[in-house]
């Protein structure tokens, strides 16, 4: 996996111009301490949600 720019970085991007391995990292990672996450949270995951869909899912990500 490469490296991850860190979500002070990302968050000056749009959700389109992240890497695919970045897009599952943070799906993940906020998936993990979802119960935690305030509003501004929830909605950064659900940006991320919406454009690992629009790529195809979280399968499109796994190589054959």
């Amino acid at each position: 996996m490469n490296h991850h720019r860190d979500m002070t970085e990302l968050s000056m991007m749009a959700k389109d111009d992240w890497a695919d391995d970045e897009l599952a990292f943070f799906h993940y990672s906020l998936q993990q301490i979802a119960p935690y996450l305030n509003s501004e949270g929830v909605a950064i995951h659900k940006e991320i949600m919406k454009e690992i869909e629009q790529r195809g899912g979280l399968s499109a990500f796994i190589p054959d």
